[in-house]
């Protein structure tokens, strides 16, 4: 990941437009609203006070909502973490998944889907990932904060037979079980629990499922999602996956493609 921003740079948006309908002519450069999106993921900026040097700030929200609701972050985002597998000889898809949650503030006059976790203390959101064992993003869920993790990670099992082929079995921790460890186990999964060392105290460095912890700890350089500033839950989840895509994008040698 870069220390400060960088504009996507030729190689990038090769690959990043064919994502994209930009075969027509558009008012707006599609690479520049792409640009703009991914600053104010970095920086936290509001729409309103976007940088002049990109365009209206109307523009780029709209195609930020747009690509959010049809798909597009998520596949942009799963298609760039495959290639970056690839470059470090692995195979596209990862055959272990690690799931955990993260209970993050929510911006005050915000009341849509808000709660108060009450183990964390914080009055705000609850963010559910699934990552494979390099900390990648590939799946998230954003919801009220007094929700559990059991029920409401499920969500991150929507199509994943289909997406996930080489996926075998699903870590998480023990909020997990239950509603959770019955969706994975009936989708053909191994729900797996770690298990703490006989005799151990205090904190413990979980095998695998540290991963999670970086990932979250990443998350931090991108001061959009640091706080949840978002009035959906859809919103939210959009700018978890453009900061996987933030990072995974400078990690990829884009000469070897």
């Amino acid at each position: 990941m870069q220390p400060q921003f960088e504009r996507l740079t030729d190689d990038q948006w090769k690959v990043i437009k064919l994502f994209l309908n930009h075969q027509r002519k558009r008012k707006h450069d599609l690479r520049e609203i792409i640009n703009a999106i991914l600053w104010i993921t970095r920086t936290g900026c509001q729409w309103r006070n976007l940088d002049k040097s990109y365009p209206p700030w109307e523009s780029v929200y709209y195609y930020f909502g747009k690509w959010g609701k049809d798909g597009t972050w998520e596949l942009i985002c799963q298609s760039l973490n495959m290639v970056e597998r690839i470059q470090l000889d692995r195979e596209p898809t990862p055959s272990l998944g690690l799931v955990d949650s993260q209970s993050v503030k929510l911006s005050p006059m915000i009341f849509e889907s808000r709660g108060v976790d009450g183990n964390k203390k914080i009055n705000g959101r609850k963010r559910q990932v699934l990552v494979d064992v390099l900390g990648r993003l590939w799946k998230v869920k954003v919801h009220a904060a007094h929700q559990h993790d059991s029920p409401e990670g499920v969500g991150l099992l929507d199509d994943m037979p289909e997406h996930f082929p080489r996926l075998k079995k699903i870590m998480a921790d023990k909020s997990y079980r239950g509603t959770f460890a019955q969706a994975v186990e009936k989708i053909g999964l191994v729900f797996e629990v770690p298990q703490r060392a006989d005799g151990a105290i205090g904190f413990v460095v979980e095998a695998k499922r540290w991963v999670v912890e970086r990932t979250f700890a990443w998350l931090n350089f991108f001061r959009r999602v640091v706080v949840d500033y978002e009035r959906t839950p859809q919103s939210a989840q959009s700018f978890l996956l453009l900061a996987n895509i933030s990072m995974v994008i400078w990690r990829i040698n884009w000469s070897g493609l």
